[in-house]
């Protein structure tokens, strides 16, 4: 927001003891990405902006995601678990230069939106001193209610605490807050524990701002949005509501989902122009398509790179660091790993192709291996422009097929082959005593007349 400065506290301290897990609750995916990083992604950010995680003990998983996210960001420890208003002051160093804006947000809301902390800062803009972000429950059962009156918040009523006349309001708190930076920390330094737990509740800052004679508004918004995880089942409907979102986006951004709803994306996926995607598709982390691409049914892709009006499964695998050029051609129940496959290269049946660079216009015939790994380390296999390997073939790495060679079928190439060279390597039984010995066939390549 222009002019204005901010500070997002995130509070990610909770142990998460429902979801039956030893990884911290806001690590936990959804759409590929952990609950946290959602939610960073959405905070304020760029110049004028600061970010703290507050997070809890022996966590610092946590605090390397926020990190990772957010290099800006800092974080601070709750060592003792005494309420929300208790965690917000474990970022006290972070509070005391009082941005204009202070945003107190939760790790586990992985489907907040940028825009929704824009209209919370919007509100402070406009003079309100503190800004509750609420929704319309369908079942407000167990949530606090908004009490309003003239537009304006006047209680956070809790369930326990609340009359039949309040317990009928279904207008419910998200827990996100804004705060007039300025005066914040003053505010949150006056909640108290006078309540059956002894903790240090950050509803109890309405009536405090009441209390100043000061001004409390309610931001509405929808109740996916504020959607929290505390079990696996709500993890899974999180991830429902989330596919249904970027589903939405990427056909909204041109991208033709055949069957949408049984297509799953990753939050950072990104799409050109007219890609095609078709049923059963899984789009991991780290996958960007470029224009015209077509992505056939049953295909698995993560940490990968498709070019323009490359074509892909159906039935393949492509797997993180895979890179393929312009025109590719992936087919059925291919393997792709740490390759790049340049325009035009073909792999079209029955393949895996791992630590590999083939160069552009190869053909890699079906049953293909490049035996990468030895045992101990991975070694590299480069195929050179217009080379054409012959099926069922192994390549034995490290090593280097030469630009328009010709590999014979079932050969088990172990030894580098020059430039328009054709090979031929095949291991044959020769004794009764089941010794093998090799044959090797290597001849200058016939080639076409130039016409």
């Amino acid at each position: 927001m222009s002019g204005r400065t901010s500070l997002t506290i995130v509070l990610a301290a909770g142990e998460g003891t429902r979801m039956r897990s030893s990884t911290p609750k806001v690590l936990h995916p959804v759409a590929g990405q952990s609950l946290l990083a959602h939610v960073l992604s959405a905070a304020p950010k760029g110049a004028g902006t600061s970010l703290a995680v507050v997070i809890g003990p022996d966590h610092q998983a946590v605090g390397d995601e926020a990190k990772r996210y957010r290099p800006d960001a800092e974080t601070f420890v709750q060592r003792h678990r005494k309420g929300t208003a208790h965690a917000v002051l474990a970022a006290r160093q972070a509070l005391a230069p009082g941005a204009d804006d202070l945003i107190i947000a939760f790790g586990d809301t992985p489907l907040i939106s940028a825009k929704t902390f824009e209209r919370l800062r919007t509100a402070l803009n406009q003079g309100a001193t503190l800004a509750v972000l609420g929704f319309r429950a369908a079942d407000p059962t167990g949530y606090g209610r908004l009490l309003v009156e003239g537009g304006r918040l006047m209680a956070i009523r809790e369930q326990a605490d609340a009359s039949p006349a309040e317990r009928d309001v279904t207008l419910c708190n998200a827990g996100v807050m804004a705060f007039d930076g300025r005066k914040a920390l003053s505010i949150l330094e006056k909640i108290g524990n006078a309540n059956s737990k002894g903790e240090y509740y950050l509803t109890d800052a309405v009536t405090i701002v009441r209390d100043l004679g000061l001004e409390a508004v309610v931001i509405e918004t929808g109740e996916d949005e504020v959607r929290g995880i505390n079990t696996k089942a709500q993890l899974a409907e999180a991830e429902g509501a989330m596919q249904v979102r970027l589903r939405k986006d990427a056909m909204e951004a041109g991208v033709t989902l055949i069957a949408p709803e049984t297509i799953f994306l990753a939050a950072d996926t990104s799409f050109g122009k007219d890609v095609t995607i078709e049923p059963f598709v899984v789009i991991g982390p780290g996958v960007s398509i470029a224009d015209g691409a077509v992505i056939h049914s049953f295909s698995h892709i993560v940490q990968a790179s498709i070019g323009k009006n490359a074509s892909v499964g159906p039935y393949a695998r492509l797997r993180p660091g895979t890179s393929l050029g312009e025109g590719a051609r992936i087919g059925n129940f291919v393997e792709t790993k740490a390759a790049t496959l340049e325009a035009g290269v073909k792999v079209n049946h029955l393949s895996y192709v791992g630590d590999a660079h083939v160069g552009a216009n190869s053909n890699i015939g079906a049953g293909t291996i490049t035996c990468n790994y030895d045992g101990f380390s991975k070694h590299k296999t480069e195929i050179g422009n217009g080379a054409f390997i012959g099926t069922n073939s192994s390549l034995v790495a490290p090593v280097k097929i030469g630009k328009g060679a010709y590999i014979g079928s079932g050969s088990v190439i172990t030894r580098d082959v020059p430039d328009d060279a054709m090979a031929v390597e095949r291991s044959q039984q020769t004794n009764r005593e089941g010794g093998a010995t090799r044959y090797r066939e290597l001849k200058t390549r016939d080639k076409p007349p130039k016409s």
